[in-house]
């Protein structure tokens, strides 16, 4: 029996003993000179940790899954929904610190106002997308908001510009909010409120493949479609998969990664032994199943790293346009940094024209293009 060590990543041009997954800064070529620094983002989602690549930096947490919406200085609870709005906080926003700044986010001097709209039943409805939204409209120039990232999606497909997310979408750009919103994830030609607001930068997909080879880089299945207005959805596509995200603090998720991560480094039968031996609760294996070294616990590892997405200790790659959002919205938050006067439209303008497009995806489905940060920065400084 040959088992083959070190065990491997599923990511595209994994290299055996090296984190070969490219940063998201990396994937759309954003200027590093540039970090959202004394601007304010706010994000609407599931929940959110305490993440250490966010230390001191989260102005407010706001539970918005009830009337009463209490604020905190800090995340007070995580649980199960606590990891995607994580996800997209860190992903826009952390500082790397967990990855020793390789997987530092475009905005990583951003600070931030995190909006739990997930109920106690860890469910997410329009009414609750819509008293978050409400309590940004109603608080936002207290906490000098500038962009909301919104990767959460609606109950039901509408074009009714009387629809209440619609109608507050509306209310917030024409207040001065750079508003992004995830459009999902299911490749339907139909959009969901908040998505589906004309004024919003919906924000579909792109798979990189883990290579600048923009050749080779393919369409996500985001949803898209005409809205109120004749307008066609998304806005501009951006990187939706084979991204690093950190995992939830304190997890068992977290504990057994943090095994897997390890095995990607073990370069003999004896350090796989080691490591199991020490994490055999955490990998939930049997007495029986770590007794021998074989093919098949070999195997059984190996898929659950590929499960699990596993790059490194603290990071897992994912997927999807709740990711691929906040990365437009760190990109505002440069262009801010550089020129606070800039407005919504002015924002929505200069992501437009720096995006390219491909004649390999059919225009209504890529709206401007992919996302180019770096070409979008010279746009600015050029007129600055």
């Amino acid at each position: 029996m040959t088992l083959h060590f070190p065990m491997n990543s599923n990511y595209p041009n994994y290299q055996a003993n090296e984190i070969t997954l490219m940063s998201t800064p990396e994937r759309v070529n954003a200027n590093p000179n540039f970090t959202g620094r004394g601007v304010t983002m706010a994000f609407v989602d599931s929940g959110f940790s305490n993440h250490p690549d966010l230390t001191g930096r989260i102005k407010l947490h706001v539970d918005a899954s009830a009337e009463d919406m209490p604020e905190t200085p800090q995340v007070v609870e995580t649980n199960m929904m606590s990891w995607h709005g994580q996800m997209t906080s860190v992903i826009a926003a952390g500082d790397g610190y967990s990855s020793d700044g390789r997987f530092r986010g475009i905005a990583s001097d951003a600070e931030l106002v995190l909006v739990k709209v997930s109920t106690p039943s860890f469910r997410i409805k329009e009414r609750d997308i819509l008293r978050g939204l409400q309590w940004l409209y109603d608080n936002h120039r207290k906490h000098n908001i500038r962009i909301v990232n919104i990767s959460v999606g609606g109950d039901w497909h509408t074009i009714d510009p009387t629809n209440p997310l619609h109608i507050l979408v509306r209310r917030l750009v024409n207040e001065g909010l750079i508003v992004c919103i995830a459009a999902g994830n299911r490749g339907m030609d139909r959009l969901v409120p908040p998505a589906s607001a004309p004024e919003a930068i919906t924000v579909g997909g792109y798979v990189d493949h883990n290579t600048s080879d923009m050749n080779a880089w393919t369409l996500y299945h985001h949803n898209h479609g005409k809205v109120y207005g004749g307008k066609h959805k998304p806005d501009i596509i951006a990187p939706a998969q084979w991204v690093a995200s950190p995992l939830l603090p304190d997890s068992e998720t977290e504990t057994e990664i943090q095994y897997l991560a390890r095995l990607l480094t073990a370069q003999s039968e004896d350090d796989m032994r080691e490591i199991i031996t020490e994490g055999q609760e955490a990998l939930n294996l049997s007495d029986e199943e770590i007794e021998t070294i074989n093919q098949d616990l070999y195997d059984k590892l190996q898929n659950h790293i590929y499960h699990h997405k596993v790059i490194a200790p603290n990071y897992q790659h994912v997927d999807g346009t709740s990711v691929a959002s906040p990365i437009v919205a760190s990109v505002a938050a440069q262009l801010l940094e550089i020129n606070p006067t800039l407005s919504p439209s002015d924002i929505q303008r200069i992501l437009s024209d720096s995006a390219e497009q491909t004649d390999r995806f059919a225009p209504h489905l890529q709206g401007a293009g992919f996302l180019q940060a770096g070409r979008a920065i010279e746009m600015v400084l050029q007129t600055a």
